[in-house]
């Protein structure tokens, strides 16, 4: 049984946040879990959801119970993407906001996938060999490249939107926004082409961490009452650790290698 990572860790102490967030709020994710508020027995459903999320987390976070919360996870924030997020793609898909927001939740599910199949062994009861093999682990890769260019595009289309969260310390607000959008989707490109996908992968977590760093936290510690700060502080760090598995699946693969190792996703895929 594998030792957990420091991605997986900040993957687990984040989804924990959440969790602790919609029991403690009694309401949903915001934008990033848009369960209508005609739902009957709403507020129970997200305590219920905060609860999965809490306790998932602080599964990750023992080795012996590693492997069921990833499956766990893996199988709640593919429910997520599929229930919550495109239906409103198949609605309206032209509005690239509800392509963003797929992009931003399917990096959690590839995340939960690779974690999944890199702890999981045969006894296991949830054990599914499809979803476990080196096409497995590399199927999941490619939905996190998949996923980085759209949130990408999000960044090009609403350009003004972007540039607003920029610091206001740093210059050229609108040339950051333009950049932080091509570097979205040069990243995204580059791991599902296989160019150099480790160093990709490395800098996408890093792009990602740096607005977690310096648009989120002075957001929450301008506002620090108000749920929405919180919740996008935690969203980016998710997402940030998400990058941060992908990275970590490539470890043994040369940092300028554009030919991943098969012998390395095989050791993967054993564990």
């Amino acid at each position: 049984m594998r030792d957990i990572s420091m991605g997986q860790a900040l993957f687990a102490l984040t989804m924990l946040a959440l969790g602790c967030l919609s029991l403690f709020s009694g309401d949903f994710a915001f934008v990033w879990q848009p369960v209508p508020a005609g739902i009957p027995g709403r507020a129970l459903l997200a305590c219920m959801s905060g609860a999965v999320l809490c306790m998932a987390g602080v599964g990750l976070l023992v080795r012996r119970t590693m492997a069921l919360a990833a499956f766990i996870l893996t199988l709640y924030t593919l429910l997520w993407l599929l229930v919550l997020h495109v239906p409103h793609v198949i609605a309206a898909p032209l509005h690239e906001v509800n392509w963003g927001a797929c992009g931003e939740i399917a990096t959690l599910v590839s995340a939960s996938w690779i974690l999944y199949a890199t702890a999981t062994a045969p006894w296991h009861k949830f054990y599914f060999m499809a979803l476990t093999s080196e096409n497995a682990i590399r199927a999941a890769r490619m939905l996190f490249a998949v996923s980085v260019p759209l949130i990408g595009l999000e960044h090009l289309i609403y350009n003004d939107a972007t540039a607003a969260m920029v610091p206001a310390w740093l210059p050229y607000h609108m040339g950051w926004a333009y950049f932080t959008g091509v570097a979205h989707i040069a990243a995204g490109v580059a791991i599902l082409f296989s160019v150099l996908p480790r160093l990709a992968a490395a800098l996408e977590t890093l792009m990602m961490g740096i607005f977690t760093v310096f648009v989120w936290i002075p957001t929450v510690m301008a506002a620090p009452t108000q749920r929405f700060g919180w919740t996008a502080l935690l969203i980016s760090a998710v997402i940030t650790a998400a990058g941060w598995i992908v990275t970590e699946s490539y470890h043994g693969v040369s940092w300028l290698s554009s030919r991943q190792s098969q012998d390395h996703l095989a050791k993967l895929a054993m564990r």
